[in-house]
């Protein structure tokens, strides 16, 4: 017997209402609907006509949903062969024109990431929610990530915005980046940097 899709829906914008679809829970872990409202109300307007990354995309849920409330350009990165897949399909539902992939580990696909923004001299919101430390083989991902942030050019970012664990307490400056604040929802945070 098939396992049943799971699906979603974009909350707002170009899109509302389009269904995306999600890859299987073993896979990723989608961002709640309270954690998406409250990133946009944060990011409100500055958002349209932005350049947006989401490291560790999975389905590329708030990637899209940040396609569908203005973004310009969107760039996803992500490994798992499922949850690329998926994200393939889902960008297909929405602006294709308007959306990049790089397949691959996020830790290593960075640099090319952010060189490709500073050729085009761009800075971008960087959204990083990576898998939670428990999973197997995943127990130093947090450390890495603290690594990733503090290497990102200050040249080519604007913001950094960290879904993470609620029980793990990221560090006030990361790099050049300042915590700017913290917002808890259950078993999940979101931390923003500038």
């Amino acid at each position: 017997m098939r396992a049943k899709t799971l699906h979603k829906r974009i909350i707002a914008g170009l899109f509302k209402g389009k269904r995306i679809e999600l890859p299987s829970k073993t896979t990723t872990r989608s961002s709640k609907a309270m954690v998406l409202e409250s990133l946009f109300n944060t990011l409100q307007f500055d958002i349209v006509d932005a350049t947006f990354v989401e490291v560790f995309s999975g389905s590329g849920s708030v990637g899209l949903e940040a396609l569908s409330r203005g973004a310009a350009q969107l760039v996803f990165m992500e490994r798992d062969a499922e949850a690329l897949a998926v994200l393939k399909r889902n960008i297909d539902r929405t602006d294709p024109a308007r959306c990049e992939v790089f397949r691959g580990d996020s830790f290593s696909n960075i640099a090319q990431v952010t060189s490709r923004l500073q050729r085009r001299n761009e800075k971008a919101y960087f959204y990083i929610d990576p898998p939670f430390s428990y999973r197997e083989g995943m127990d130093t991902v947090y450390e890495k990530m603290c690594t990733l942030i503090a290497a990102l050019p200050s040249e080519q970012t604007k913001m950094i915005i960290v879904e993470h664990m609620t029980q793990l307490t990221l560090d006030s400056t990361l790099g050049v980046y300042s915590r700017q604040k913290s917002k808890r929802f259950g078993k999940t945070t979101l931390t923003y940097y500038m």
